[in-house]
């Protein structure tokens, strides 16, 4: 370790001053989605087995729900814009805006150039956990996925299951698209439901088990066509491994809501990022 300038406790002092002011980014109208949202019947729902990851897609305008349903699970979700897979969620952007764990009228964010909302939380049954004293939270953008790549680096092991695998199994169904090609698209993700943090001495990763229970949900607003793939992750609640068959898994499921015809007035879809891509030439 160097040895600290005199004025270090000085410089330590200096006030924190947030990166993106969020004062002026458009509100999204949750009274309007969940009145839209009273008014919604199933037209689908796909159940995301353990150790796997299935695809679900969403309209521009309906709503999607991730639910626990038989045990505590997390899952790892990559959301596309249906229509191009190019635009795909920006967890980093996300994080920035927002804050390192999402809930209730936060919205997930689509990569560069299009950098608009995909979708918009519009409930959190695990809303009232908040942050604990280790710092932990849930639905974490801070994470990236469990993938064979890093254990393979630190065991030494071929695992086929991890989220990185499950999703890319996934998305290569479900666009016909070979591993290569779906690997390629397959990004950073949500963590559902997964409580995460980061010590605060070592300033390490953390995971501990999920306050999740059957009959927990996050629900969504797509505000765009949306393409969803999401990991039953094979470290179960997360409370002890991950990247193995060791910890116990269960199923997630999704389901898809339509609201009634005109419920969401004369709502649209938000536009592509204004930016001009001029890049100063």
């Amino acid at each position: 370790m160097t040895t600290p300038p005199n004025d270090a406790e000085a410089r330590r002092a200096v006030q924190p001053v947030i990166c993106y002011p969020v004062e002026t980014l458009p509100a999204p109208d949750l009274s309007l989605y969940r009145a839209a949202r009273a008014t919604a019947v199933k037209v689908d729902e796909v159940v995301v087995q353990p150790r796997d990851a299935a695809s679900f897609t969403a309209k521009a305008g309906q709503f999607f729900r991730i639910s626990s349903i038989e045990g505590p699970q997390v899952g790892d979700l990559n959301l596309f814009n249906a229509n191009d897979l190019t635009e795909r969620f920006y967890s980093g952007k996300t994080r920035a805006l927002h804050r390192t764990h999402i809930t209730t009228g936060d919205r997930m964010w689509s990569c560069h150039p299009y950098l608009r909302p995909m979708a918009t939380i519009i409930e959190d049954t695990l809303g009232w956990y908040g942050m604990d004293e280790f710092g932990g939270s849930v639905h974490d953008v801070i994470g990236t996925r469990c993938d064979p790549y890093t254990n393979n680096l630190l065991s030494g092991g071929q695992y086929h299951y991890c989220c990185h695998s499950n999703l890319t199994r996934a998305l290569a169904d479900h666009a016909d698209l070979s591993l290569d090609e779906a690997e390629r698209a397959v990004h950073d993700v949500l963590n559902v439901f997964m409580c995460t943090g980061f010590t605060r001495d070592t300033g390490q990763y953390f995971m501990k088990a999920s306050p999740v229970r059957p009959g927990d949900y996050l629900e969504m607003f797509a505000e765009i066509d949306v393409l969803g793939v999401l990991s039953a992750c094979p470290g179960g609640d997360c409370s002890t491994v991950h990247s193995s068959d060791q910890a116990a898994c269960y199923p997630l499921l999704v389901e898809v809501f339509a609201p009634a015809e005109g419920a969401l007035g004369d709502w649209a879809s938000p536009p592509v990022n204004g930016y001009d891509r001029s890049h100063g030439r």
